[in-house]
C-alpha cells in the first residue's frame, strides 16, 4: 500500500491550473471539489429542511383553513336547512294565501258581475231616459230657432229704429231712464222737467243738502259714429271721424251752455252714451272729445258709469237722511241712558238687599250652630263650670 500511496502522490502534486502566481494541484483541486461538494449538500440540508419547516406550517395552514371550511360548509349547510324550512313555510303560507285570494277574487267577480248586470240595466235605462229628455230638449230648440228667427226680425225693427234720430234718441233716454230708476228711490229724480230758461233736460237728479239738481243728458248723436263703422274707404272714414268729433263737441257746447245755470243746476252735466263700445272708443281715439268735455264742466259716461255714479248718489242720500233723523237718534240714545241709569240704581239697591240677606244668613248659621253645641252638651250631660262660665259669654255674643 505504501508503494501504492508513493505512487500517487505525484498525480496528487500535479499542477492542474495556475491561478495567478499560484499552482494549484490536483489535490488541491480534488480537496476543494470534496470541500465544495460537502457544502453543496449541506446547504442542500439546511434548504431540505427549511422547506420542510413551510410545508409543515402550509399544512398547518391549509389544516386550519381546512377546518375553518367546514365549519363553514357546516354552517353554510345549517342555514341551507334552515332555509328550506322557511322556504316550505313560505310555501305553504303563500298557499293558503292564494286560496284566500282565489276565494275572495271569486267572491269579488261574482259581485262584480252583478253590479256590472245592475249597472248595464241603470245605464240602459238612464239612457233611455236621456233619448228622452234630448227629444224634448230638441223639440225646445226647434221652438227655440223658431223664437230667435222672429228674433231676428225684431232685430231689423231694432236697427230701423235707430236709423231714425228721434227714435234712437228715445232709445238712449229709455236705457238711461231704466238705470236711474233702478238705483234711485221715487221723488229722487225728475224727467223732463222744465227750467228757468225753457230748457228741458232728460234728467234731473235731486241732491241733498238743499244742493241744485244735476242734468243728465241723453241725447247723444250717433248719425257720424255709424258714418265711421259703415265707411268703406280710409278717406271716408276720416271724414266720418272728423263729422263724428264736430257733432260731439257741439252737442257738449249745448249741455254746457243750456243745463249748467248757476243757482238751479249743478256747474257739471252728465252726458249719457247709451253705449260702452262708443263710450271706450271716445276715451281712446278721441282725446280731443274728452278734453273738451272736462273744460266745459260736462261728463261722458257709459252705462256702466252711470250706473256706478247713481250708486254714489243713493249713499249720499242716504247719509243725508239718516243725518236728518240723527236728532231723532240722538233722544232715543239719551232716553236709553235714563233707562241704563234707572236701571243701574235698581241694580244696586238689589245688591245691597242680596248683600243684607247674606248677612242675616250667615247670623242665623251662628245662632244654628250655637244651638247645635247646646244641644250636643245637654245630650252629653255636660254641665260643669266651663260650660257655666262659657254660656255669659255666648249670651253676650248674641
Amino acid at each position: 500500500m505504501q508503494n501504492d500511496g508513493l505512487s500517487l502522490s505525484p498525480i496528487f502534486n500535479e499542477t492542474v491550473f495556475t491561478l495567478g502566481d499560484r499552482l494549484v494541484t490536483l489535490g488541491e483541486t480534488l480537496a476543494a471539489t470534496g470541500a465544495l461538494i460537502v457544502l453543496i449538500a449541506l446547504v442542500s440540508l439546511w434548504l431540505a429542511w427549511r422547506n420542510g419547516q413551510k410545508r409543515a406550517a402550509a399544512l398547518a395552514t391549509a389544516a386550519e383553513q381546512a377546518r375553518e371550511a367546514e365549519s363553514k360548509m357546516a354552517a353554510l349547510v345549517a342555514s341551507q336547512n334552515e332555509l328550506t324550512g322557511r322556504m316550505q313555510t313560505l310555501s305553504d303560507v303563500f298557499s293558503n294565501r292564494q286560496s284566500d285570494m282565489m276565494r275572495a277574487v271569486n267572491e269579488r267577480l261574482e259581485s262584480m258581475t252583478g253590479r256590472i248586470g245592475q249597472s248595464i240595466s241603470e245605464t240602459t235605462k238612464s239612457t233611455n231616459q236621456s233619448l228622452t229628455q234630448l227629444q224634448e230638449r230638441l223639440a225646445v230648440i226647434d221652438t227655440a230657432q223658431t223664437n230667435i228667427t222672429a228674433l231676428a226680425g225684431q232685430v231689423v225693427e231694432l236697427q230701423n229704429i235707430l236709423s231714425n234720430k228721434q227714435t234712437r234718441g228715445a232709445f238712449g233716454e229709455a236705457r238711461m231712464a231704466a238705470i236711474i230708476r233702478d238705483g234711485l228711490p221715487a221723488g229722487a229724480f225728475e224727467f223732463q222737467a222744465t227750467l228757468s230758461n225753457g230748457k228741458r233736460p232728460d234728467c234731473l237728479i235731486n241732491m241733498p243738502n238743499d244742493t241744485p239738481p244735476l242734468v243728465v243728458d241723453a241725447k247723444f248723436p250717433l248719425e257720424s259714429w255709424n258714418a265711421i263703422r259703415s265707411a268703406d274707404t280710409e278717406e271716408m272714414a276720416r271724414s266720418a271721424q272728423q263729422q263724428f268729433r264736430r257733432d260731439v263737441e257741439v252737442h257738449i257746447r249745448a249741455i254746457s251752455e243750456n243745463y249748467r245755470i248757476a243757482g238751479e243746476t249743478q256747474d257739471t252735466a252728465f252726458m249719457f252714451v247709451p253705449s260702452e263700445s262708443v263710450f271706450a272708443e271716445i276715451y281712446e281715439n278721441f282725446e280731443g272729445i274728452v278734453t273738451k268735455a272736462q273744460k266745459a264742466r260736462v261728463v261722458i259716461v257709459s252705462p256702466s258709469l252711470l250706473m256706478l255714479s247713481i250708486q254714489v248718489i243713493q249713499s249720499v242720500l242716504k247719509d243725508h237722511r239718516m243725518r236728518e233723523q240723527a236728532h231723532l237718534i240722538q233722544g232715543e240714545v239719551v232716553r236709553l241712558m235714563e233707562d241704563v241709569s234707572r236701571l243701574d240704581g235698581r241694580v244696586r239697591k238689589l245688591s245691597q238687599h242680596f248683600g243684607q240677606a247674606q248677612k242675616d244668613v250667615e247670623d242665623i248659621l251662628i245662632s244654628s250652630s250655637k244651638v247645635t253645641r247646646r244641644g250636643a252638651r245637654i245630650s252629653d250631660l255636660e254641665f260643669d263650670e266651663a260650660h257655666q262660665v262659657e254660656e255669659p259669654r255666648l249670651k253676650a255674643v248674641e
